[in-house]
């Protein structure tokens, strides 16, 4: 479940009090280091303090995130519902797994719940946010063969959905392009790790280059 801040509406539309989607009495028992830990995340480092010796502490309290986690979905706010549905269902062909009325949607790849939801509570015929202000910068879907991204590409074509950008990254190849919101959006496709480039102390070594827009659009099928 999505929470947001204080009154802001959890994933189903109901109202959370406050962005842990924890009622008062939950709070009250929360333990005291999840409260801190809240505190500490949330606030900006006050000028002048340490940084690395906070990174430090933290990296001394908290052991690194288990390997298996991974990012299960990403939710937007959106102006039009069934113009976004055009676009991630009718273009890319995602499928709705569960709607809220007219106000939200939750859509997947094959029967997972959702690996985006759409939503327009708070931006019912809003705009995009303007330049130099903060938030997502695009949302990233990753195909499974280099054959599926081609796939992909000729939907793009077909729609007449132009591109910002094409590129080869050595572990990757990725197409970058808009939602009807703005949103970037890039689909991509992983090289087997074994391909990926590194350096000779075997770090990772990504690079940016033009991809070859033809040649994959050749492995369509």
């Amino acid at each position: 479940m999505e929470t947001g801040g204080a009154g802001v509406p959890c994933h189903d539309g109901s109202r959370c009090r406050d962005g842990w989607g924890n009622t008062a009495s939950q709070l009250r028992a929360c333990s005291p280091g999840r409260l801190e830990l809240r505190y500490v995340v949330g606030q900006r480092t006050p000028a002048g303090a340490n940084k690395s010796a906070t990174n430090n502490l933290l990296s001394m309290t908290n052991p690194k995130i288990d390997p298996k986690v991974s990012i299960g979905h990403v939710h937007l706010k959106v102006a039009d519902l069934d113009r976004a549905l055009s676009f991630y269902c009718g273009i890319l062909g995602f499928e709705v797994t569960q709607r809220y009325g007219t106000q939200a949607a939750f859509i997947a790849a094959g029967d997972y719940h959702h690996h985006i939801g759409l939503n327009t509570w708070e931006s019912l015929g809003g705009s995009p946010p303007p330049p130099g202000s903060t938030g997502l910068f695009h949302l990233a879907i990753l195909y499974p063969t280099r054959a599926t991204l081609a796939d992909a590409l000729r939907r793009l074509l077909a729609a007449g959905i132009s591109l910002d950008g094409a590129s080869d990254h050595g572990v990757s190849q990725a197409l970058y392009l808009r939602d009807p919101d703005q949103n970037g959006v890039e689909l991509y496709w992983d090289r087997p790790r074994e391909e990926w480039p590194r350096t000779p102390e075997g770090k990772l070594a990504m690079f940016t280059r033009p991809l070859d827009l033809k040649d994959l659009l050749d492995q369509a099928p």
